[in-house]
């Protein structure tokens, strides 16, 4: 259910502010974002997995929370993040 380490690996690349980057506001948004579309695919199929169910609203409550953070500290970079990942519609 979790993603794949490449596809991880992928994402955190993608939007890493430099080199070696993993542990950015951006990229753990990103991460988190990726994890949230494949648990979403997930609980599509299997309606009655409550544990993954609640495992989804953990993550997005912390993604939630990270927003809130990088919106606080630094407004061009959040909205430069949310249309990037196509949140916010």
């Amino acid at each position: 259910m979790a993603i794949s380490k490449e596809k991880k690996n992928e994402v955190m690349h993608k939007y890493a502010r430099h080199e070696g980057d993993t542990g950015s506001a951006e990229v753990q948004i990103a991460v988190l974002t990726a994890d949230i579309n494949e648990l979403n695919e997930h609980i599509r199929t299997h309606k009655k997995d409550f544990a993954s169910q609640r495992g989804l609203m953990k993550k997005i409550g912390h993604r939630r929370n990270l927003l809130a953070y990088l919106r606080e500290n630094d407004i061009q970079r959040y909205r430069e993040l949310i249309k990037s990942l196509g949140l916010r519609r």
